[in-house]
């Protein structure tokens, strides 16, 4: 069972064993209730939280559209400030799994399992590609303790004005809460096969454009946060994959929280995973097709749509990618998977497998499907690493003097 001892390895042991798996996420939840105030960190301006690289002003971005947001457009007037989001890291190394970055093959299809003719399970020539939130073993309290931090959040803007925070922190603020708000939801509505069925609170409207999220009296949804607050000010269009959608198709959700001192480089991490993988970008003929992610930062980032897409994607292409994007004529937004993130596509396999680890007695009833979804998984490691695409690389930049503390890079 080589397979599920990988992955059970990189889980942290924690992942398919019951008490276990309990015991981690009850952990979590003490860990976001701890968090009540998302642990604000409020300093003076003299703090050592102080960014000393924040020179971007307010007169660099594009104001919203939107009257309503205008309040968040990022300002001159700087606090120094930071928020505090080690709670929301430490959940996050349970709650997501790793599925490493795609090797550019569809995944075979799959068959039945004998005696049946039900799948269970992910489908999707994409299921191989894109980190996994596993929904299937998150409890009824883990989800209370999800609301209760989504909510923390929210009730930050009551406190700070987001909108005088260095441009980093901003950007952390705004993409974790994103994030946790759209894995809460789903966690709440779970099973459930397609996160955009999901209603909330009775609405009508489709999830992602639920207003279900308030910071500073102002109601948005999760599309608000990214194309009325992020995307018209911010220029870099990297920003575009610090957001997680809670399906296969979109950005990677990372396994660490955002913080103003690693979003540049985890969202750098991010936008070379998705450009170089499947559901960002496919040949399709001499045509380019591309994810439908870009189609809603176009009018943002790709106005001239042809050229400045490309332009974008030959930013963090590998020599495979690179190729099919300078040959291409035509890019056309038409390549998604709505089938959820998960690690079972949203369903109670009835089917068990007991896997038996070492000197453990008794096993571990494992279902079915994800069983597959690892062994799947395990089989692309080794293609990788029989392909020789494993390297050991060594890099040396010129880090100046490391006797004086130094701000990472803002993102523009």
């Amino acid at each position: 069972m080589f397979a599920l001892q990988l992955y059970l390895h990189r889980a942290r042991d924690e992942i398919f064993c019951n008490s276990p798996i309990k015991g981690s996420l009850l952990i979590m939840k003490s860990a976001i209730i701890k968090a009540a105030a998302l642990a604000l960190l409020v300093s003076s301006s003299g703090s050592a939280f102080a960014q000393a690289n924040e020179q971007s002003s307010a007169s660099d971005t594009r104001i919203s559209a939107d009257p309503r947001f205008a309040r968040f457009q990022p300002k001159d007037e700087r606090i120094a400030t930071k928020i505090d989001y080690a709670m929301w890291d430490e959940a996050l190394e349970y709650f997501v799994f790793r599925m490493g970055r795609s090797i550019r093959e569809g995944a075979p299809s799959v068959s039945p399992e004998m005696g049946t003719r039900l799948i269970y399970g992910h489908e999707s020539r994409f299921r191989l590609e894109g980190n996994r939130v596993i929904f299937s073993y998150l409890e009824a309290d883990v989800k209370e303790a999800l609301t209760e931090y989504r909510k923390d959040l929210e009730n930050t803007g009551s406190f700070v004005e987001i909108a005088k925070l260095g441009r980093n922190e901003q950007l952390a603020f705004w993409m974790n809460l994103h994030n946790v708000a759209i894995i809460e939801q789903i966690a709440l509505a779970y099973p459930v096969g397609q996160p955009r069925t999901i209603k909330v609170n009775g609405s009508t409207l489709p999830f992602d454009e639920t207003p279900f999220i308030t910071v500073a009296g102002v109601s948005m949804s999760p599309k608000d946060i990214r194309t009325k607050i992020i995307f018209p000010n911010w220029k870099d269009p990297k920003v575009i994959y610090g957001f997680f959608r809670g399906e296969i198709g979109g950005p990677s959700i990372m396994p660490d929280a955002f913080e103003a001192e690693n979003v540049g480089e985890l969202l750098e991490d991010s936008a070379a995973e998705f450009v170089n993988s499947l559901r960002g970008t496919q040949k399709n003929g001499s045509r380019l097709d591309v994810s439908e992610i870009y189609a809603e930062a176009r009018p943002f980032y790709f106005p001239n749509w042809d050229v400045d897409i490309k332009a974008h994607l030959l930013d963090y292409s590998n020599d495979q990618v690179t190729g099919i994007i300078e040959k291409a004529g035509e890019v056309r937004a038409n390549v998604y998977e709505r089938d959820i993130s998960d690690l079972s596509n949203g369903e109670r396999d009835p089917n068990y497998h007991t896997v038996v680890r070492g000197d453990q007695v008794g096993g571990t009833r494992v279902p079915t499907a994800i069983l597959r979804l690892l062994t799947e998984h395990s089989q692309k490691v080794q293609k990788i690493i029989k392909r020789s695409d494993v390297e050991g690389r060594v890099t040396i930049i010129n880090v100046g003097d490391l006797t004086k503390s130094r701000a990472p890079e803002e993102v523009d």
